[in-house]
This record gives structure tokens, C-alpha cells and sequence, in this order.
């Protein structure tokens, strides 16, 4: 019932926009059809150099952005159009490289590459009040697909095993001071365009976030849901917190921290559960140069997220310094390296079995 609904939801949005923009702009291009639509384009090439040496150059399987080994590749690259009025607003992007590869591995067809496509309509009149469906960035984390946006050249492990996308329906809400951001959500599963066979769960999910002045934010996302058939239906649920804050000028810090349970078995009242948490600092030390260090510790010892068929499942610490240079206001060069320490032996190197695992990465990013 919830998926015809929300998919009653997105046909009808759908033609909402496309009505708008045939009304608003004819036949022709006019000024304000100009200044409504846009289009933008992200390319993002690296190479990584990982000590374990795979030989299939593929890293560790909880690795889902830069992932492939001792090669140079395009980690994302998407070209987007983006329409918005006043009581309107629509978004569409096509993308390719790795990342999408390893995130969109299960999605049928041409959704492999459906980065984004979503449409609006403002329902208030006097408040700033949305209601949006289709596939959307996920609302979880601090932390995106996008690489320029983030403050590390890596993902986080919190962030590559919690969702990047997702689709379904969502309300959301803007305080007139900008202060509040409120959104509610119902979804079509964990990370999921097309649902998993078998599953007709309705997932849902909430976002606030509080930004008292410009040098502070808070952020509370959940999840609840099942990221499994019907018939075995193990219900999940998530919530992922994080607080960003300006201490200087020129110093930033993040924290997060990400908790979640599932049930054991269908109907179970016994849940097996796993927890992340993240400190990042970053320091600008000219208009052109930042560098940053992050640690970090994920502890999954029954493997709901990150399976390893070890004793103590996966507890690992990471610890990544990187430095950025900017090289124009749209182009960014980074690198970074980064370590893995994990509690029971599920990396290779030199050509044994290892606690350790380190890498280098390099990547460009260009934004236009």
C-alpha cells in the first residue's frame, strides 16, 4: 500500500513540473526559465595505492568510494539539472565511475546510474513547507557522495556503510529564521531504489537540524525499517548524530556518532546491535590550504553491516590525515593517507594475514 502510494506521489509531481514548466516557458527559453534551471557537472579522478596489493585491485569489501587499487579511475562524475520556482522544484542527475559501481551494485538497469531524481511541490503558502519524492541523497551523515563537500578525501567507515541515496516520499520544513530543518520520511528501504524482493515493509525515517548561529550545527537522522524479505523480516533500526562547530576562523571540528539494532529473527524480541563514532578536526591554514585528521572506531561484532566470520566481528580504529589544495574556487586537489587497525586479523599484508591495513590515496576534483 505505502509503495503505490509514494509511487501515486512521485507520477503526480512528476506532471506537477513538467505542467509548469510548458506553462512557464512555452515553446521557447525565456529569462526566468534561464534563472530557474540550471545545469552542473562534477568529475572526481583518483588513485589509491593500498598496502595489502590486491591483486583483483579490489580493497576491502566495507570500502565503497575509491575503492579500486594501484589504478587511476573516476570515482564519480554526474552531470545534473536542477529546476526551482517559487512553489516548484525538480532534480535530475546521471552519473558513472567506481563509487556508483560499488553503491548501486544491486539496482536494476538503467537505476545504476540514477544519481539523483526527485520533484517537488511547496504546499504552504506562508510557510516553507515541502513535499518532495523520488531518489534523493540520503539524509543521514555528515558526510556525502560528493567529494569537495567533505572535510576528509576518504569516507568515513560510518559513512560508507550507512546509506548515500535513497528513495521514497518526504515532508519537510524550514523555519523562517533558518535556524530548524524538520523532515519526515517514508522510504522504499536501507539504500534501495527498487525494493529487495520479497519486501513490502514500509521503511521510514526522520532529519532535524539546529543551526543556532553560523559557527555551530546539530543534526539527529534515524532509520526504521527491514533490509530483508518479508518472510525473514528482520526490523532495523538506526540513528546517526552528529555537531559541527566553527572554534576559530580558520578551525573546524566534527563529531559523530551512530547507533543501530536488528532483531535476531523475524518476530524476535532479541536484537543483535552495532556503533560508530567519528572526530574530525580541519584547519585552513592559507585561503588555498587545508588539512585535516580524522579518527574513528566501528564496532559490528555480529556483522548486521560489516560481515568478517571472525571471533570478534569487526571492531577497527582509523585514523587518515589529509591535505587539500585548492587549486582554482572550482577545482581541489587532496591526498591523504589512512591506517586500519582492527581487532581480529581480516586484512593481508605482505601477503599475510594482518590486523593492519594502510593506504594512499590521491584524488582531483572538478566542479563546473
Amino acid at each position: 500500500m505505502f509503495r503505490s502510494f509514494t509511487d501515486r506521489i512521485s507520477s503526480k509531481l512528476f506532471f506537477v513540473i513538467l505542467f509548469s514548466v510548458v506553462t512557464s516557458c512555452g515553446f521557447a527559453q525565456t529569462d526566468s526559465t534561464e534563472k530557474s534551471l540550471k545545469i552542473s557537472a562534477y568529475l572526481e579522478t583518483y588513485y589509491a595505492f593500498d598496502f595489502s596489493n590486491p591483486s583483483n585491485h579490489i580493497r576491502p569489501p566495507f570500502i565503497y568510494s575509491y575503492n579500486r587499487h594501484n589504478e587511476i579511475n573516476a570515482n564519480l562524475g554526474f552531470v545534473k539539472l536542477a529546476y526551482q520556482t517559487q512553489t516548484v522544484r525538480a532534480n535530475l542527475a546521471l552519473a558513472t565511475g567506481t563509487y556508483m559501481n560499488a553503491n548501486y551494485y544491486d539496482e536494476p538497469g538503467a537505476l545504476k546510474n540514477l544519481f539523483e531524481a526527485n520533484a517537488g511541490i511547496k504546499v504552504s503558502g506562508k510557510k516553507n513547507i515541502w513535499i518532495d519524492a523520488g531518489v534523493f541523497a540520503s539524509h543521514i551523515g555528515a558526510e556525502s557522495a560528493v567529494g569537495k563537500d567533505n572535510w576528509n578525501l576518504s569516507r568515513s567507515i560510518l559513512a560508507d556503510n550507512t546509506p548515500y541515496y535513497e528513495s521514497g516520499a518526504k515532508i519537510s520544513y524550514t523555519s523562517d529564521d533558518e535556524k530548524w530543518f524538520v523532515s519526515g520520511l517514508v522510504l522504499n528501504g536501507w539504500q534501495r531504489i527498487q525494493r529487495i524482493n520479497g519486501n513490502n515493509t514500509p521503511a521510514f525515517g526522520h532529519q532535524i537540524t539546529y543551526k543556532p548561529n553560523s559557527k555551530i550545527l546539530f543534526n539527529s537522522s534515524s532509520f526504521a525499517g527491514s533490509a530483508t524479505p518479508d518472510s525473514v523480516r528482520k526490523m532495523r533500526y538506526f540513528h546517526n548524530f552528529y555537531g559541527q562547530f566553527q572554534l576559530h576562523k580558520k578551525w573546524d571540528v566534527q563529531f559523530t556518532f551512530d547507533i543501530g539494532v536488528q532483531q535476531k529473527s523475524k518476530g524476535s524480541s532479541a536484537y543483535n546491535n552495532w556503533y560508530s563514532s567519528a572526530l574530525i578536526t580541519r584547519y585552513a591554514a592559507t585561503s588555498q590550504i587545508t588539512v585535516a585528521a580524522r579518527a574513528e572506531y566501528y564496532h559490528d561484532a555480529t556483522g548486521i553491516i560489516i560481515s568478517t566470520h571472525t571471533a570478534n566481528g569487526f571492531q577497527t580504529y582509523s585514523y587518515s590525515f589529509n591535505i587539500d589544495y585548492k587549486i582554482a574556487p572550482n577545482i581541489i586537489w587532496r591526498i591523504e593517507g589512512r591506517e586500519y587497525r582492527s581487532e581480529d586479523k581480516i586484512f593481508t599484508l605482505y601477503g599475510q594475514p594482518s590486523n593492519n591495513n594502510y593506504f594512499v590515496i590521491t584524488s582531483l576534483a572538478i566542479d563546473f
